[in-house]
């Protein structure tokens, strides 16, 4: 591994290394490595100006622009802890994050998609907040970024001399960030990782999938979710990769930016692979240049992957599998994996990582038995912030994280993801994991996505329910896809109703939304 320690590190060798070289484009906006690196230094410098020191926490509430990603390496070169805000909550949320986190500076905008971000912050209690800086106005502009570069040019009276000592003074050791989970299950909870732990996994990661020197990278993941800042911008900016990214998710804009830009490099959870797949007008758009997908953050039919290879020309299709918890990633494939493995699984734990597959008393399952996944590593958080009774429950007293996911291991160490422990139901005393049912609907010609849950049924407890989008001019009954379904799989796991929809909900990450499915049944 490359001789970084810090964050800081990282900018400085790829602006040693890549020099003149663009490594984001945005619009009619291009930063070269050199200029990153300036920028952020001048964005540290600021932090300074600002009273900020190594240890206090501020947060970014802004959807993906280039000056999220210079405000994050300014801060975090002198070892302010960054705390990534997502853009789908609402102001009690992101007050809950600030007070919980005591961030005391907050980066946003002031519309996007409608929204007036600091007004859903107006009437919040935030005792801790001692300051606001709009990264624009308007998120869909660049031209108006007026309190940004006044944030910018208040440090211009720190020397380098200063933000050279103060960059010295940041380890490994030092917290990177307090990202937060998605709150499924009460409250998010803050979750937090170094920057010895983060360079460590995703230096491994982009070299195991495969990015280079020479991609085109289009991040349509959140910045705030570890998909689009670790194993996006952050694993760029290591590979020396070109950063592109996606303000909001347009499928037209998209297609139409794979073409003009030549993008080689998109990375998504299932659901973008298959919107690209359903576009009515695909062939009008010239998408040879993709070649690298990375896939994860929900269940991968592996009719799916087949259909990325054959249809959308990807080279190679790698799945990986982590969370919040673990710095973003658990398990990958390896590029000399064979197309089967890559396809059925989300590959062996990474160096340094171990995984284990445990029952409900924790004892080890034999291979191929479905069980819950508990992850022990470098790459394990140091716990839940401020929340010690939270972190003892989830990491056992020698090491194991317990994700909560489940999955089945095969006897070569690769890991099968098929559920979320509390999204499998219960039919006539068989346990149900929804993704199994999808990979077999995923498969019949007519089906462009589906997704299953258990809805309340008197004799059996609880039965499957599938909510299906079809294949752009397809057609499909209900009666015959559950006549279909019993012949493809066991009577327990055939969905007892088929709603067929245009659109599943999802969450910024790309997650369908299960708990909203589920809600739709008992309206």
């Amino acid at each position: 591994m490359a001789e970084w320690k810090t964050l800081s590190d990282i900018v400085a060798a790829a602006a040693d290394r890549y020099g003149d070289k663009l490594a984001v484009r945005e619009g009619n906006l291009e930063l070269s490595f050199k200029d990153l690196d300036h920028l952020r230094r001048r964005s540290a410098a600021a932090c300074i100006a600002a009273g900020l020191s190594r240890g206090d926490r501020i947060a970014i509430w802004a959807p993906n622009i280039h000056e999220w990603i210079l405000a994050a390496i300014g801060a975090q070169s002198l070892g302010i802890t960054l705390v990534p805000i997502n853009t789908r909550w609402k102001g009690p949320e992101v007050a809950y994050a600030l007070n919980l986190s005591q961030a005391k500076l907050l980066f946003t905008i002031g519309d996007f998609l409608g929204q007036d971000y600091p007004a859903m912050l107006a009437d919040q209690e935030l005792p801790h907040l001692q300051r606001q800086v709009l990264l624009r106005q308007d998120a869909a502009s660049r031209d108006d970024a007026g309190e940004w570069q006044a944030f910018l040019a208040a440090g211009e009276g720190v020397s380098d001399a200063d933000v050279d000592a103060r960059v010295a003074q940041v380890t490994p050791d030092d917290v990177l960030d307090i990202g937060f989970t998605s709150g499924t299950t009460g409250a998010p909870k803050g979750v937090v990782t170094t920057h010895g732990q983060n360079i460590r996994v995703f230096e491994t990661w982009s070299g195991t999938v495969g990015l280079r020197s020479d991609d085109n990278y289009l991040i349509i993941n959140p910045f705030f979710h570890a998909f689009g800042y670790k194993a996006g911008w952050l694993s760029a900016i290591i590979r020396g990769a070109l950063i592109l990214p996606v303000l909001s998710f347009d499928l037209d804009a998209v297609m139409a930016q794979i073409e003009r830009d030549r993008v080689t490099m998109l990375p998504g959870a299932p659901t973008i692979y298959q919107s690209l797949l359903a576009h009515p007008d695909r062939e009008q758009y010239d998408v040879s240049s993709l070649r690298l997908a990375v896939t994860g953050a929900a269940p991968v039919p592996v009719e799916l992957v087949n259909r990325m290879r054959t249809e959308l020309a990807f080279e190679t299709v790698v799945t990986a599998y982590g969370l919040t918890e673990t710095c973003g990633t658990v398990s990958i494939c390896r590029p000399d994996d064979p197309a089967e493995t890559i396809s059925g699984t989300s590959g062996r734990a990474m160096e340094g990582v171990e995984i284990r597959v445990v029952d409900a008393e924790g004892k080890d399952l034999p291979t191929d038995e479905p069980g819950e996944i508990w992850v022990r590593g470098y790459n394990v958080m140091q716990g839940y912030l401020d929340n010690p009774e939270a972190t003892a429950a989830t990491i056992t007293p020698d090491g194991w994280l317990k994700t909560g996911d489940v999955g089945v291991m095969d006897a070569e160490g690769y890991l099968d993801i098929t559920d979320r422990i509390k999204d499998m139901f219960i039919v006539g005393g068989f346990n149900c994991y929804p993704a199994e049912i999808e990979n077999q609907l995923a498969s019949h010609e007519a089906i462009g996505q589906a997704a299953v849950v258990g809805m309340p049924d008197e004799r059996m407890g609880e039965v499957a329910c599938a909510f299906v989008i079809l294949r752009p001019g397809a057609s499909l009954e209900e009666a015959a896809l559950i006549d279909w379904c019993r012949e493809q799989m066991a009577n327990y796991k055939v969905p007892r109703a088929v709603h067929f929809v245009d659109s599943l909900p999802v969450n910024a990450s790309g997650k369908v939304l299960k708990t909203v499915l589920r809600e739709r049944l008992t309206a």
